[in-house]
């Protein structure tokens, strides 16, 4: 059986759900699905906490939201995207509030903003803490409107169906059934997040494995920028929960083991020689995970059981704040630390975050591959250079979604499908479905369990490829990923059943990250200097003679890598200094 539809979107969040809302938008004629792996509200940007940028208030403007978020990612953005972000992000979130997006008020009636990290003005939307919930059910809910959307709830894509260069569909199975299937498109857009699960300690849900990332490689679509992680300084320990930037946004301090407010003694790109007392919790996600090591080097930070730690304290904010702007920071921290913010300190570290780099894209949302397209964390376009500012990435999602489904629909409308029965597409779903039946659901034996290797996996990354590399560091680390893809191959299967197999899932999802750690790894060795989240000690400084330019990784199908780095897109703003505060 061959399911078909004229635009296939992986991925239910927040950027799949606006590329089909826009795809229903721009053509209502079109047959639009979205396939997910999870229940679309189960998506991860759910989890989005402290809010949405763009420029609204008379004393802001496009040009400084757009100067704060190329020099926060260092100069590597892609400006005349920037420039189009910036431009669209106000309209998106009108837009949201016009579909029934609840964001937070003043006393007279005005969208209420908050600081955030890196930003010169306050320009941060918010819906108390739970901006991402909010948004993504304004999406949801907007999206059942149209007839021509059907949804796969719990069907995981686990290839790209590919004809003579051009993206024609995917091959997917239905969790509950374990059926496989073939469904055909004119148009792809993966829209399927981030890949923070290659590492151990994360704020990323765990379905955040890279998938539509791996994907596109396999396909022969670039990767671009993969060595640029970025670390927030605020998550818990042990579970790696995201303590959301509003915190400090609202007034929080970080402390050390003294009680002192530790980050006025680094460069944190202010214009002054000391970071303002008032603002400097707010530099940018880089700079102050940076100095959570430097402060652990001292021996400043806190031993506990799952690590060192520093502390966030609110109490100075008060019981009222609290409840009013950040009540699900009071609900986590209760809930998974049994720490009242209202009273005591908040341990909190740098946590893996976000992925700067993704599935390469133009403005458009469309990759070098004919007939495919990408937006949202797994994409990179790149507005968000080598550091992402907080607040940036749900404007990104609505405003990149927007346009990737606009520009799908435009290509689905003139499209054939032609290749849909072809001999070629035909073959690779055979190849597929044996894959999964016979290679993975019938492996007999193994030396070690999948769990064994993810593990091991992640601890590589975490020591290889952390906050702070070197050459040696990366090179250790790019031998022990060799080694792993090999012990994969080995690793035993226990369940065999077809009925919600979470243990097939988590192979797929391992092979998937494997090799995203690999591009990380190996385009990080390649990247000789230090930019933004991508810090080199053997290579301190910024090179903007050899490496004021995007990295592109490419998977040859010998399975060798290639890389290629095209120069940054600069339009008004030269390289500078990073420079953020009033």
């Amino acid at each position: 059986m061959t399911l078909s539809h004229d635009v296939v979107i992986v991925g239910g969040g927040g950027a799949g759900l606006r590329a089909a809302i826009a795809v229903a938008e721009s053509d209502p004629r079109l047959s639009v699905a979205v396939v997910s792996k999870v229940y679309p509200m189960r998506s991860h940007t759910v989890s989005a906490e402290g809010g949405a940028a763009a420029a609204i208030r008379s004393d802001d403007s496009l040009d400084e939201h757009a100067h704060d978020t190329i020099s926060g990612g260092d100069w590597l953005c892609d400006q005349a995207a920037v420039e189009a972000f910036v431009k669209e992000a106000p309209e998106e979130l009108l837009r949201l509030e016009h579909w029934g997006c609840p964001w937070s008020r003043e006393p007279d009636g005005r969208v209420a903003v908050r600081p955030f990290g890196g930003m010169r003005k306050m320009r941060t939307w918010f819906a108390a803490d739970k901006t991402g919930f909010h948004l993504l059910h304004t999406l949801f809910q907007t999206s059942l409107k149209y007839e021509r959307i059907d949804r796969y709830d719990e069907w995981y894509v686990t290839k790209l169906l590919v004809d003579d260069g051009r993206v024609c569909g995917v091959v997917a199975f239905e969790l509950m059934s374990g059926r496989i299937e073939a469904i055909t498109a004119k148009a792809v857009i993966l829209c399927t997040g981030g890949c923070g699960r290659v590492f151990p300690f994360t704020t990323n849900a765990a379905i955040k494995t890279g998938d539509g990332m791996a994907l596109a490689y396999r396909a022969g679509a670039p990767l671009k920028d993969m060595e640029f992680v970025q670390y927030h300084p605020t998550g818990l320990p042990f579970t790696g929960i995201l303590i959301t930037e509003a915190a400090r946004a609202e007034g929080g301090w970080l402390i050390n083991k003294d009680g002192y407010r530790y980050l006025q003694d680094y460069d944190l790109g202010t214009p002054s020689p000391k970071p303002v007392l008032r603002s400097m919790e707010l530099g940018p996600r880089d700079r102050l995970s940076q100095a959570f090591v430097k402060e652990a080097e001292k021996g400043r930070t806190v031993d506990t059981p799952h690590g060192q730690v520093v502390h966030l304290d609110l109490r100075h904010l008060g019981s009222t704040v609290i409840d009013t702007k950040l009540p699900f920071v009071r609900e986590l921290c209760l809930s998974y630390e049994h720490v009242d913010p209202v009273r005591e300190l908040i341990p909190v570290r740098p946590v893996v975050h976000y992925m700067m780099g993704g599935v390469h894209t133009d403005i458009h949302g469309a990759t070098p591959m004919e007939g495919l397209y990408a937006a949202g964390e797994v994409a990179c376009v790149s507005i968000n250079g080598a550091n992402r500012l907080g607040s940036n990435s749900l404007p990104e999602l609505l405003v990149f979604g927007a346009r990737a489904g606009q520009a799908a629909a435009a290509f689905a409308s003139t499209a054939v499908h032609g290749a849909q029965g072809g001999a070629a597409v035909r073959a690779q779903v055979e190849d597929e479905r044996r894959r999964l039946e016979h290679d993975l659901l019938g492996r007999d034996g193994g030396k070690e369990p999948i769990s064994a290797v993810r593990e091991e996996m992640q601890a590589t990354m975490e020591d290889g490829a952390g906050i702070y590399r070197s050459g040696e560091s990366l090179a250790r680390a790019a031998d022990r990923l060799h080694a792993l893809q090999e012990r994969f191959r080995t690793a035993r299967l226990e369940d065999h059943s077809r009925t919600f197999n979470t243990e097939l899932v988590a192979a797929l999802e391992l092979s998937f990250m494997l090799d995203v750690a690999e591009t990380i790894v190996h385009s990080a060795l390649l990247r000789e200097e230090s930019r933004g989240a991508h810090q080199r000690t053997d290579f301190p400084a910024r090179d903007d003679d050899r490496f004021l330019a995007s990295s592109l990784i490419y998977r040859n199908a010998d399975g060798s890598r290639q890389m290629e780095y095209p120069p940054v897109t600069i339009t008004r703003w030269p390289p500078g200094e990073r420079v953020y505060g009033r």
